[in-house]
């Protein structure tokens, strides 16, 4: 095998499961709370939720019945698969505790089911909750993903996520000190957001105790506050081409902490709801790409990060 020039999510799946192992995305009928107007009306302005959620993943089914669709469709290629119930959309994070772990602990009987990854916002995690997935993460593979999507308060203010950076760190350092996998999501490219800024993230991100990133391009989707934003001023967005997103990635990762390991790059949304940037690109065609610019530019993650423990300190 390739050795990457990152630190690839792929190599940490192999070494924490013996076999294969596939995501099921589960909808639990959760929402937000930027949404149900305890913090705000609309959700986030770029937010529509049917670009991530599988044919499957229907309110109205269990969260048993929508692992069985998920898991039928992908045992067809592995029969011995293994899986984790991927608790995506909204906030899963956002109810009462007596409703949420009946519905965790459903999807821990599923047969086959390995592990949780449940995905929430950094204002959302109560300690009582914090306290069960840390029991939870010594008897079964447990990763908590936030939505962080900027390390900017101007900018999460702008686009209505209704929390700040320092919540995101708050929330980071809490559920990494209980020995869970910790991942953040960052959007590339929002709104009033300055190359450099961009890159600034990288940094921020850092110097926190995190097991994964997950990287996405800003898209335009149908039906979205952005969407409407975009079409009374495109002037206030940048929308990348390919090329320049790939070299932009490339020298976020060269200042991204080595030991955080990077998921993916790029989001990909269903045609009928993308308005832009339509790339036509599979994610592993993309990676692709990645891994080649890499090679030619003789680079890797990491490159120009300096750990704060090695950093000198001024003489007095």
């Amino acid at each position: 095998m390739v050795e990457k020039r990152y630190n690839d999510f792929g190599n940490f799946l192999k070494k924490s499961f013996p076999g294969k192992v596939q995501k099921i995305s589960v909808n639990a009928g959760f929402t937000c709370p930027n949404r149900d107007g305890t913090k705000g009306r609309g959700g986030c302005t770029y937010c529509n939720n049917q670009t991530f959620s599988p044919e499957y993943c229907h309110t109205e089914k269990s969260v048993g019945e929508q692992l069985e669709e998920g898991i039928r469709f992908f045992s067809r290629k592995y029969a011995d698969m293994k899986y984790l119930a991927y608790f995506q959309a909204y906030t899963n994070t956002y109810e009462r505790f007596d409703k949420l772990i009946p519905k965790y602990e459903e999807a821990l009987s599923y047969p086959n089911v390995a592990g949780l990854i449940v995905g929430t916002r950094p204002d959302c995690m109560p300690e009582d909750l914090l306290d069960y997935f840390a029991e939870l993460a010594k008897r079964k593979f447990l990763m908590i993903e936030y939505g962080l999507e900027s390390t900017l308060d101007r900018t999460l203010l702008a686009i209505n996520r209704g929390h700040t950076h320092a919540e995101s760190e708050d929330a980071i350092h809490r559920t990494a000190a209980k020995g869970i996998y910790t991942g953040a999501h960052l959007i590339l490219g929002l709104p009033g957001e300055s190359r450099e800024e961009i890159l600034h993230h990288a940094e921020r991100l850092s110097v926190l105790p995190l097991t994964t990133l997950k990287l996405h391009q800003l898209q335009l989707i149908r039906h979205t506050k952005m969407a409407y934003e975009f079409a009374r001023n495109p002037e206030h967005f940048h929308l990348y081409q390919v090329d320049e997103y790939i070299d932009l990635v490339i020298d976020f990762m060269e200042r991204l902490n080595p030991a955080i390991i990077v998921e993916r790059f790029v989001s990909q949304s269903p045609k009928e709801l993308l308005i832009a940037p339509d790339w036509g690109l599979k994610n592993y065609e993309f990676t692709a790409k990645i891994d080649k610019r890499l090679e030619e530019r003789q680079t890797w993650q990491g490159r120009l990060f300096t750990s704060p423990a090695t950093q000198c300190s001024p003489e007095k």
